[in-house]
């Protein structure tokens, strides 16, 4: 009695060595264009934005009445930025008599304090003073 072999699966395709082959090479480049598009999206989505402001933030610059000139801005997102490059993920980051503490992987300052208020900080995993 003889099987056949080829019409008892008939769904399942026949691929050769050489078919097998250009399968993994268009994966491996589809792979790569994603890696490359994934990367610069990241880069451009980072670029595009600032600085964020947390609600409880806002609310305590508003009922602190800090105000932030546009030289004292730059110098906190520079003190952001640095803490990022130290791999510092919870910052506080001092600029002139003003505390921020900063999420710095979501770019986001959390709150703010003056120096009318007690300086005492916890969960921070790094300073920088600009």
């Amino acid at each position: 009695m003889a099987i056949d072999v080829l019409n008892r699966f008939p769904s399942v395709p026949l691929v050769s060595g050489a078919d097998r082959k250009k399968n993994v090479s268009r994966k491996e480049a589809s792979e790569n264009n994603l890696r490359s598009f994934e990367s610069v999206f990241k880069e451009k989505q980072k670029e595009n934005e600032g600085l964020k402001i947390s609600k409880h933030a806002g609310e305590r610059i508003i009922s602190r009445n800090i105000n932030l000139s546009d030289e004292q801005w730059e110098r906190l997102n520079t003190g952001v930025k640095k803490a990022e490059m130290k791999g510092i993920k919870e910052s506080l980051v001092m600029v002139d008599d003003f505390a921020f503490i900063v999420n710095v992987n979501k770019n986001t300052v959390i709150t703010a304090v003056d120096e009318n208020e007690d300086r005492v900080f916890t969960n921070i995993d790094g300073a920088v003073i600009v």
